[in-house]
Order: C-alpha cells, then structure tokens, then sequence
C-alpha cells in the first residue's frame, strides 16, 4: 500500500485529477470499497453447497466451465441503451431482466423485449425461476396503457405480454392480460400479440377473460417432466397446466396455443418425448426447448448440459408428432425468435 493511499474501504483513493492547467487540484472520489464477505467454498454437501467453488456450483456437478454453446455476449449497443432507457421511462419490467434471460442483448440489440406484468413480485416460488417471490403490491391498472405507448414507440409488430403469478387477486390478474392486449391492438393496429400466462389455478373465466381479447398466440409453460414437476413446480399441477393449454385453444380458435419447457434438471429422452406427446395430444402448435441455467445456489440444482445433438433430436421428434414449429436449442427460452416461430408456423401450414 502506498504511504499516500487513504486506508481501504474510505471511498477514497487519495489521488486528484486536474481538469485544466491553472486550475486547483479535484479529488478523485471512488465508491466505497466493501470486502466481499463471500465465502469462496461453502462446506457441506447440503443444499446449498457440494464443496466446490461457489461459482462453479451454479454449474453441473464436475463441470468447470460452460460449453462454447453456453457462451452469450453482454449486452450493449445503442438500440439496447434505448429499450433499456424505454422501460425505465414507462416504469415497466421485462421479464429479460427479471429471469435474467441469457438472450437479453441479442433480443433487446433487435429492439424485441417480452413485458412483465402485474409487478415484479409473484406468488409462488418456483424451484427454478430467478423472479422475487414474496407478497406483491395492489395491481396497476394504468399499467396495459403505458405498455401499448411502449410498443408504439419501439415500431413493434409483435408484442410478447407475460407476467408474475398473482394468486393473490380473484382473477390471477387475468383482467389486466385482456385489457394489455386491446390496448396494444387498439394502439398498434395490426401488431400480434403473444401472451405468456399463469395457469390461474385452472379458473376457466379467467382464462375466458384472457382468450376473449383475441391474442394471436397463447402460451403457458409446461416447464419439466411429470417425474419432477412437484420439485420444480411445487405449487402448480402437471395435468392442470396440460388442460389450462387444451380449454385455451377451444376458447380461441384464432389464436395458436404454445408452450416450452427446460431440459438439465434430471430428466431423460424418453421422458422429453413423453412430454412432447402430452403437449400434442392437447392441440398445442408451438413448443420451444430450452437449457435450465442455475440462478443462484437458492435454486433447484442443473444436473446436466445438454449437448446441441440432443437439442437436435428433441426437435427431430417433435416435428414427427406434427407440431407446426419446435424452437430447440441450449439457449432458447419462451419468446426467444417468437415472432420468427410464429412465421415459421404459418409457412409450414400454409
């Protein structure tokens, strides 16, 4: 340490920046310098720790670092300065940011963000998901307005809508879904919505509510495999999530129902398949294939990566069972390329 250095942790460094000559010296204020009190190894093999790193513990056990196939850039750009910019301004969130989506800087570079709704906070707490659980506020009912001014300013053609679980509110926030998406059409004619929703505790008026606003696209997350839903889910039901997709598409037949689910978290082929076939039996067009990243030690364990090849195979599978587009791959997640599936769809049907 330098004799003239202030000691750590002062928020300030002691040295000084002159602006110009003939003018008296300004010192250089730094942040403060706070220890970081973050144990590199956590002891134990319990749940939050194996004995590893704690960084690498975000990881597959016995994996040192991501797959070239895992590796994303940071986001940047000028286009991603003004969405960001955007949403600060609306007060609105992006569930980009709230998930800590990997594909945040190529989406929001192309000037495509998928909204969260109905607050920042959900009900539930999901093994996986990287959203803050706890008790949310009241609902904003100016919020749908503020969202259509954001897609009119950004020259969208495609708005993805998604939200928080609010089991707290009579209609899981349904009547908020359909007032965002009258909105954006009634702002933005001509611009396609797709809505990613809740299963509303399998309330049928709510989800009458959300279908009778027309979205073009209605997706609800399957998310895993029968075997582990009640770990990963553990306040949602396998067979109530496959009927919410099956009532949606007999209460919109002008919308095409989507749903996605991630793969790392123990399941096997067999049982992707198993899930893909569920997924068809109830009508559902679109499915989108994803790797499970670990948020933190708080959230359920990545047991494994998947290699691309298997990515391949899943889709390979669900394109058999006759699905009008399978969006498989390690980074895909729910509205990644949404707009790009939904076309996709289209072509194949004619």
């Amino acid at each position: 340490m330098r004799a003239d250095a202030a000691p750590r942790g002062t928020g300030y460094d002691g040295e000084v920046e002159t602006s110009s000559p003939g003018r008296q010296p300004v010192p250089r204020v730094a942040l403060p310098v706070v220890e970081d009190r973050r144990p590199t190894v956590v002891p134990g093999k319990g749940p939050m720790g194996d004995g590893r790193p704690m960084w690498q513990q975000l990881m597959p056990e016995g994996v040192e670092r991501r797959p070239s196939w895992l590796t994303v850039r940071m986001p940047q750009g000028e286009r991603y300065s003004q969405l960001d910019q955007l949403m600060r301004g609306q007060r609105l969130h992006t569930v980009c940011e709230e998930a800590r989506c990997p594909n945040i800087g190529e989406c929001w570079s192309y000037g495509t963000a998928t909204f969260m709704i109905l607050g920042e906070i959900c009900t539930r707490a999901c093994a996986f998901c990287a959203v803050t659980s706890g008790r949310p506020r009241g609902l904003d009912t100016d919020e749908p307005q503020r969202v259509a001014t954001a897609v009119k300013s950004m020259g969208l053609r495609y708005a993805v809508i998604t939200s928080v679980d609010r089991d707290d509110v009579a209609d899981g926030g349904a009547g908020i879904f359909a007032s965002t998406i009258e909105a954006i059409h009634q702002a933005v004619p001509g611009c396609q919505v797709e809505v990613l929703t809740p299963d509303f505790q399998g309330m049928e008026t709510s989800l009458r509510a959300v279908m009778a606003a027309r979205p073009e696209v209605f997706n609800h997350n399957i998310e895993t495999v029968p075997r582990l839903f009640s770990r990963v889910r553990p306040k949602s039901l396998y067979r109530r999530s496959l009927e919410v997709l099956r009532k949606a598409g007999e209460l919109g037949p002008g919308s095409q129902t989507k749903s996605g689910f991630m793969v790392g978290l123990g399941e096997t082929m067999d049982e992707v398949k198993e899930v893909l076939r569920d997924l068809r039996e109830q009508d559902v067009k679109l499915v989108t294939i994803g790797q499970y990243l670990r948020p933190s030690l708080k959230h359920i364990r990545c047991e494994r990566y998947w290699h691309p090849d298997e990515f391949l195979e899943a889709k390979a599978y669900g394109d058999s069972l006759g699905f009008a587009h399978v969006e498989s791959g390690p980074l895909v997640r729910s509205s990644y390329h949404a707009h790009q599936q939904v076309e996709a769809a289209s072509a194949a049907t004619g």
